[in-house]
């Protein structure tokens, strides 16, 4: 089978329909139901752990406070319904890492409903525990780890409405900068801190065919391969007069492919019934959660940033993608952006040119010197405000400005007018001061100076090249052609 998660010439026949279900672990301080710290980087097993969340009969639950208004800000950004009214429904299964017998979930009364991420209508949004964590030895030996049981669990389900797999990834990736940005979680898939699901089906008519699900996908690249896959894999049942039967699959990362892992589940098979330890909430009640409060704490969201950077700076995407993943580095650009001071330059013009110096020769130095970590530490806004105004003004060439950025990456507290002075990176500007040294090439190049005058325009360029040399490379590339040509008739 064709392992390739690119459907694009499988024909039209059949129409792929994915829905997912996106877990992601939110960042607070304890967890969900007791007071037990949610630390996901304690390595020791078992030791963030309580009778509550080790599901010691006679224990009660209690709410997190701070995990609910994390939903419902997710619920603000995607601009969905927020419930007024909510409960908590015991979900009814067994395995090793649910200890109770049944995980405290959210059913018929979700925080969230509806909303849209990435242009992907959502179906809801709610929160519920997080289940322990298994590991299995070669000895076939099972170990449980509760330190994660009962941390806080976002659930994200979208409806099913996408039909590839690089649009499943796209929004799972916006999902995880979502998070980040809200400060909800840090949603790392390799941590397992967010983890994705497909439901994914094929159909030759609009009705939606007999779907299976994907289960715990943990890296993006997987998400698209698995989605392919399964689409692939379906489609080859039908094609053989078979029916594609419902059920839970794993994905194999080394082999590429999905495996039945068992027959999926309907809700009744979890046999829900509200939580009867925890009261029913009327959010609406709670000052905490109104939304005039939860609205003060957003920042501005990953998409709106991404167009102002290119709306208002002429970022390409590319580019805008970039600061829109590293907010730090987002807002370093923007204090250079603030310490712009010489007026005669626009702001457009000066965030372009500030940008492509950060961005490649800034980043390339760095890399070179091995100092990657310190990028945001080094150069001073201000210092880039001088440098860009030094570069517009004539001052600096582009080779001078690209100099100057070594200089100050060793010595980023010099200013730059200094070091430019020191490192003769000034560019000459006056006419009659060069006239003396463009003489001298035009002396020392005359089969150049007639090549040219026969029409040879390449040997104009070799003529400034050697104009810049003389001037050790201080002379303004502009005024040594103007006054080239000028000399030559």
């Amino acid at each position: 089978m064709n392992k390739s998660a690119d459907i694009i010439g499988i024909g039209s026949k059949y129409l792929p329909t994915i829905g997912l279900e996106i877990h992601a672990e939110l960042k607070t301080s304890s967890k969900m139901f007791c007071s037990c710290k949610n630390d996901p980087d304690e390595e020791k097993p078992n030791m963030n752990v309580c009778p509550i969340c080790l599901g010691h009969p006679g224990t009660l639950p209690s709410l997190n406070k701070e995990a609910i208004a994390k939903v419902l800000k997710i619920g603000l950004a995607v601009n969905g319904k927020l419930a007024d009214f909510t409960e908590w429904d015991r979900k009814q299964y067994f395995y090793p890492d649910i200890p109770k017998g049944y995980q405290i979930s959210q059913y018929a009364y979700p925080l969230v409903s509806g909303g849209k991420l990435a242009d992907v209508e959502l179906e809801r949004v709610h929160l519920e525990e997080d289940t322990a964590q298994s590991t299995h030895d070669q000895h076939e030996k099972s170990l449980i780890n509760f330190n994660r049981s009962g941390v806080p669990l976002m659930e994200l389900v979208t409806k099913p409405v996408i039909h590839d797999a690089k649009t499943a990834v796209h929004f799972a990736k916006e999902l995880q900068l979502l998070i980040r940005y809200l400060g909800a979680g840090e949603a790392n898939m390799e941590k397992g801190e967010m983890r994705v699901e497909a439901n994914v089906s094929v159909s030759e008519n609009p009705e939606l065919g007999i779907k299976t699900e994907v289960k715990n996908l943990n890296s993006f690249r997987a998400v698209e391969k698995a989605i392919g896959y399964e689409i692939k894999r379906q489609i080859d049942i039908l094609e053989r007069g078979e029916k594609v039967v419902q059920e839970t699959r794993g994905w194999d990362d080394r082999k590429e492919e999905t495996i039945s892992r068992r027959s999926k589940e309907s809700a009744h098979d979890y046999r829900y019934f509200p939580e009867p330890d925890i009261p029913k909430m009327k959010i609406s009640e709670i000052p905490e959660f109104s939304r005039e409060i939860l609205s003060r704490g957003m920042p501005e969201l990953p998409w709106i940033r991404r167009e102002r950077f290119i709306n208002d700076f002429g970022a390409t995407s590319k580019e805008a993608e970039m600061f829109v993943e590293d907010s730090a580095l987002a807002s370093y650009f923007e204090k250079i952006i603030k310490a712009k001071k010489d007026s005669k330059i626009g702001l457009k013009e000066y965030a372009r040119l500030a940008m492509n110096y950060l961005l490649t020769d800034y980043f390339g130095g760095l890399k070179k010197k091995g100092r990657m970590c310190h990028i945001l530490t080094l150069i001073p806004p201000a210092s880039w405000a001088e440098l860009i105004s030094m570069i517009m003004n004539g001052e600096l060439s582009s080779r001078g400005a690209k100099d100057m950025i070594t200089y100050l990456i060793d010595e980023p507290q010099g200013a730059p007018r200094d070091l430019a002075v020191k490192h003769a990176l000034i560019q000459q500007n006056d006419p009659e001061a060069l006239k003396k040294t463009i003489k001298e090439v035009i002396e020392s190049n005359k089969v150049v100076v007639s090549e040219y005058k026969s029409g040879k325009q390449s040997s104009l360029q070799y003529l400034i090249g050697q104009a810049m040399k003389a001037t050790g490379g201080s002379a303004n590339p502009s005024l040594i052609k103007e006054i080239l040509l000028e000399l030559m008739g």
